[in-house]
């Protein structure tokens, strides 16, 4: 018999309802990705998250119910327009629930959306949960980001010497080169395939960002030199500094590789799994219990290499672009 579902707008007294499909969909999603922090299986944790989107400015989202029963919900909020143009997102507490009560909820406010001139939209997305995906991919989104996690290394793990490169640690004297290799990533990922829309700084602005940045202990930075000359860097922080990953798709404890790249004439020396293998020692050293990482589908090196050095999808970061 096919399901007949009941929508309404998502409001106040709709948020505990909500907040108990999101804490299933988490229990869930830790049987295939254990690193997810436990404490959003229980729905008193997820209350606040939902609530906290709830209320910002431009919140719009749908509840909807099949049988009586509570089967699904999106709660879409903006970010700014100056990096995604008009947007909304159902973030990683924005949804919820089957794939046709995705569906059916996000029907009921996609002509809203789009009235208002909001025509980007986005969804977080447990990659293990297909019926979710299913829903959404079947709404015409489609995939543009993954976050990915791996197991970190064994105490016995120490990164190989690698023939003709030095991996170290910068110091100030590199900092015009970090510049330099603070323009690659961005000019590589607004080319084709990726197409992004990353507003890349220039050098003297990348410049004075690390001459601020450098000394800050939050971030470790890494170089590797070739025949005297730097040739790739790569950073590595907290996935608690970053804003990009929400709170049910943080391990409780996780070393984030957030930066790297390679000068295109430095390519082919290994310098990428050097510095990579550099990382992960670290994270081990600092006592992270998960590695994590993301990058755009489109993007083929990174998704090759990324994969290749261990790292595994547990999000899906879904996008709509309305013509």
């Amino acid at each position: 018999m096919t399901k007949r579902y009941l929508v309404q707008r998502f409001s106040a007294d709709l948020v505990e309802p909500a907040a108990q499909l999101l804490a299933d969909r988490h229990r869930r999603q830790r049987q295939a990705c254990p690193a997810l922090d436990p404490a959003y299986e229980d729905p008193a944790k997820c209350v606040p998250l939902i609530r906290e989107r709830l209320e910002q400015d431009g919140a719009v989202g749908a509840f909807a119910y099949s049988r009586g029963q509570p089967a699904g919900y999106v709660l879409f909020t903006p970010r700014p327009d100056s990096m995604w143009g008009p947007n909304a997102w159902a973030e990683d507490a924005g949804n919820a629930g089957d794939g046709e009560a995705i569906r059916e909820a996000y029907a009921a406010v996609a002509g809203d959306l789009v009235e208002r001139g909001v025509r980007g939209h986005w969804a977080m997305v447990p990659s293990s949960d297909a019926d979710l995906n299913d829903g959404w991919f079947t709404m015409s989104f489609g995939m543009q980001q993954a976050y990915a996690f791996r197991e970190p290394v064994g105490a016995d793990f120490q990164p190989p010497a690698r023939q003709g490169l030095v991996i170290r640690r910068p110091e100030a004297a590199d900092i015009p080169a970090l510049a330099q290799l603070d323009m690659v990533l961005p000019a590589h990922v607004t080319a084709a395939p990726v197409f992004s829309k990353l507003s890349p700084h220039t050098v003297e602005e990348s410049a004075a960002e690390l001459e601020e940045d450098f000394n800050n202990a939050k971030y470790s930075f890494w170089v590797a030199e070739h025949d005297g000359r730097v040739i790739s860097t790569m950073v590595g922080l907290s996935v608690h500094e970053s804003s990009s990953w929400g709170p049910l798709m943080k391990p409780a404890s996780a070393g984030l590789l957030g930066y790297a790249a390679t000068f295109p004439d430095g390519r082919g020396q290994g310098a990428g799994r050097a510095l990579t293998e550099a990382f992960m020692a670290w994270a081990r050293d600092e006592g992270y219990e998960w590695l994590v990482t993301d990058w755009r589908s489109t993007n083929l090196e990174a998704n090759r290499t990324w994969r290749a050095m261990g790292f595994r999808p547990h999000f899906n970061r879904l996008f709509r672009a309305i013509p």
